[in-house]
């Protein structure tokens, strides 16, 4: 009986020892949205009184738009080549889709997240600009489909975009 009793305990021991270590979140080392800063989309008037056609028509329409970590915001070379795409959008319309992406840091659920808010950031410039929102399609790969490989910021800037298709 006394046998009995000390296996029992025994197990109840292991048993404990092997909850509580299994208690910590491996996902505290990632960075949680409260550590996060706001990345709500904010946009604003572009003056484009200053841009004349004959500069609008010698842009190079990039087809592949950059952002800051964890950001959202257009960046002004985006806004030059966006509104070229605008202009031509507006002249001859046609369904663009919109690839929104991030880099590999954050979950991928946050991921899907900021790129679906980057996405939508180039869709709303677009908008703003005269551009019918049923032409826009916006779609979110997060982290999924890497423009270059590695754990380093070279790679990550690469990965941080939105793609015009």
């Amino acid at each position: 009986m006394k046998v009995s009793f000390i296996k029992s305990g025994l197990s109840a021991l292991f048993l404990a020892v092997l909850l509580t270590g299994c208690s910590t979140n491996p996902a505290e080392d990632q960075q949680t949205s409260t550590d996060i800063e706001d990345t709500s989309v904010q946009t604003g008037q572009v003056d484009t009184s200053a841009i004349d056609d004959s500069t609008v028509e010698s842009v190079t329409a990039d087809t592949v738009f950059y952002f800051d970590f964890d950001k959202a915001l257009l960046k002004p070379e985006s806004r030059a080549a966006l509104l070229e795409h605008a202009a031509s959008l507006q002249a001859n319309p046609r369904n663009i889709r919109l690839e929104g992406h991030a880099d590999e840091r954050g979950t991928r659920e946050y991921n899907m997240a900021l790129g679906e808010r980057r996405a939508n950031a180039v869709k709303e410039f677009l908008v703003l600009q005269g551009v019918s929102p049923g032409l826009i399609e916006v779609i979110s790969y997060g982290e999924e489909r890497a423009a270059a490989y590695g754990s380093n910021e070279d790679a990550w800037a690469l990965n941080r975009r939105v793609e015009l298709k």
